[in-house]
């Protein structure tokens, strides 16, 4: 670990954690967590930096304090990017051309030496032509078009150039499945905490969650080992296993709604309209075909061992967000918002839409 660690994304819950979690390591002298907005939790002993990093004021940070090493976890998803209303093409902004300015900074820095970046397997896409299994070298079929994915790959782009001028910093690349945990806070997490679940009629996704702890555990691990003479690359984080989205469902104890395709990509813009959930046309990929990725070279190479399996990753988020059935009341109302979004006569709680194009309960195992 850098004598001098530099964190970005210090206000979302993930990066306030991790801001807190590495002070406690005897190798850092300093910790200086940076955000555009001031963050609503604690950071401990940090020191905290109001700073955009969008904005060429971030290369003015490193060099005052002599960071060594960065750990950038401000690339999110629309729903995850904090900050209240702040909109999807700020996110864009923060994203992409705000991790162009820190690379930049990072290039001009003499004191650099490690950069750890938080991605996603999202980059791999989701089509009905991709394989069962990612690994880091799998070039998805059909690159992301737009949303979180795009931008994320985008990222990774601007991360490998950076490498190829600056040889003598380790770049660590960790693309994470899906995070959950009692704390997260990401789309897919609202998405399972609706008290009806919208699904995609005859598919059942296989998928893949990493828990949030050892989110924190990985990216201190590739801090401390991603130094000069140490490990470099790019790494899937994921908990063994999956589920279908199915299970996922009835360990919650919540009914769901199967739908046509095109019905559920318009209930989803219509949740995103009132504020709902951020229910994005990538997220409706994710639960139309699923996503699994090979974990080897977390284990061989990274030398990580997650504490939680996808299946136990999924059990502590359900605990807690209260998992078993949701009472009559609360359904009822969930079941009257959906079918006046699609103008049918009924919704039953047992995950059968009535009359209209979206009729039919899905099958587990329809679809991988």
């Amino acid at each position: 670990m850098g004598k001098v660690v530099l964190v970005t994304g210090a206000a979302r819950q993930l990066g306030g954690r991790f801001v807190r979690r590495i002070q406690r390591d005897p190798e850092v002298d300093r910790v200086i967590a940076v955000d555009a907005v001031t963050p609503p939790h604690t950071l401990g002993s940090a020191e905290f930096v109001r700073a955009d990093i969008r904005q060429s004021a971030i290369a003015r940070v490193l060099a005052e304090n002599a960071v060594d090493t960065v750990v950038h976890l401000a690339v999110t998803g629309g729903a995850a990017a904090g900050a209240g209303s702040a909109s999807y093409s700020t996110v864009k902004e923060t994203n992409v051309i705000g991790t162009m300015q820190l690379l930049g900074a990072c290039q001009k820095s003499p004191t650099v030496r490690r950069l750890v970046v938080k991605s996603s397997t999202s980059v791999y896409g989701g089509t009905s032509r991709d394989p069962a299994v990612f690994t880091e070298t799998t070039q998805p079929k059909s690159l992301p078009s737009a949303g979180f994915a795009k931008d994320a790959s985008e990222v990774e782009g601007y991360v490998r150039g950076f490498a190829r001028r600056r040889p003598d910093v380790a770049v660590c690349v960790l693309r994470f499945a899906n995070i959950l945990g009692p704390f997260a806070d990401s789309a897919l997490a609202e998405y399972f905490s609706m008290p009806l679940i919208p699904t995609v009629l005859g598919y059942d996704p296989r998928l893949q969650f990493v828990h949030e702890d050892d989110v924190l555990d990985v990216l201190r691990l590739a801090s401390q080992t991603s130094g000069p003479g140490g490990l470099s690359g790019t790494f899937n984080i994921a908990g063994d296993g999956v589920l279908l989205l199915s299970q996922c469902a009835r360990r919650l104890g919540r009914p769901t709604v199967p739908l046509l395709l095109p019905a559920v990509t318009w209930v989803g813009a219509a949740l995103r309209a009132v504020g709902a959930t951020d229910f994005s046309p990538e997220q409706i990929r994710l639960l139309t075909h699923g996503r699994v990725v090979e974990t080897t070279r977390m284990r061989e190479v990274l030398g990580f061992e997650p504490m939680y399996t996808t299946a136990e990753t999924f059990a502590d988020f359900t605990r807690s967000r209260g998992g078993g059935l949701l009472p009559p009341e609360r359904v009822a109302r969930a079941v009257d918002r959906v079918a006046g979004m699609l103008d049918v006569d009924m919704v039953d709680t047992e995950g059968t839409v009535g009359r209209g194009a979206s009729a039919g309960p899905v099958t587990e195992g329809a679809k991988r």
